[in-house]
């Protein structure tokens, strides 16, 4: 899952979303320079992405995108799924879209020191042009795909991708509904674990 997606699941925790959302820029035993809160969030997000990565619905995703996007057919999977989520929050979230995006940056940006460089790169970006608001719609996400297009190494086709997304839109949507409510359901119990395991610490 992409951004909007690790923040939204991490519930109303601002450590755990803090954790969550810097995840892949921590890497190996860098973790053991957190908070203990903040490593529970990081470890959170590679649970999301593990169960993501196996699920069913997810890899039939990966296997449509996959003859125009070859291995970065799960980067566009990600993203289409923020995308989904972003169109629809009103049926995830009592807290509209741009009030959890204001919500969500300040909870980031208040802990400036525990930042890795790679998200202090991106992030002054993403807060100016507001990312998580702008997946709601698909020249959001087109425009999205364009930048990762630009930052990787192989031809990866990305900046075709909002195409495809509005090509078979429905497939995808019906997809993300398939997958999506698991997600919840399997994070859900996690924060619960890992909840009680910080009770007990």
């Amino acid at each position: 899952m992409n951004y909007l997606a690790h923040l939204y699941l991490s519930g109303n925790d601002p450590e755990l979303k803090f954790g969550n959302f810097i995840a892949d820029g921590v890497r190996g035993a860098q973790i053991l320079q957190f908070p203990e809160r903040i490593q529970q969030g990081i470890k959170l997000h590679r649970l999301i992405d593990q169960f993501t990565d196996s699920h069913a619905v997810v890899k039939e995703t990966i296997e449509r995108l996959r003859p125009l996007y070859k291995k970065y057919a799960g980067v566009v999977a990600d993203v289409y799924y923020d995308h989904f989520l972003a169109a629809n929050f009103q049926q995830f979230s009592a807290v509209p879209l741009d009030v959890f995006a204001e919500e969500s940056y300040a909870a980031i940006q208040s802990r400036p020191e525990w930042l890795p460089p790679k998200v202090q790169t991106f992030l002054p970006y993403m807060v100016n042009q507001n990312w998580l608001v702008s997946y709601a719609q698909v020249w959001g996400i087109s425009k999205a795909l364009k930048g990762l297009s630009r930052r990787t190494t192989f031809e990866s086709n990305m900046e075709t991708a909002g195409e495809e997304l509005q090509l078979n839109y429905d497939f995808y949507h019906q997809e993300f509904n398939r997958f999506f409510p698991d997600l919840e359901k399997y994070v859900e119990e996690e924060i619960e674990r890992i909840n009680t395991l910080h009770l007990k610490s």
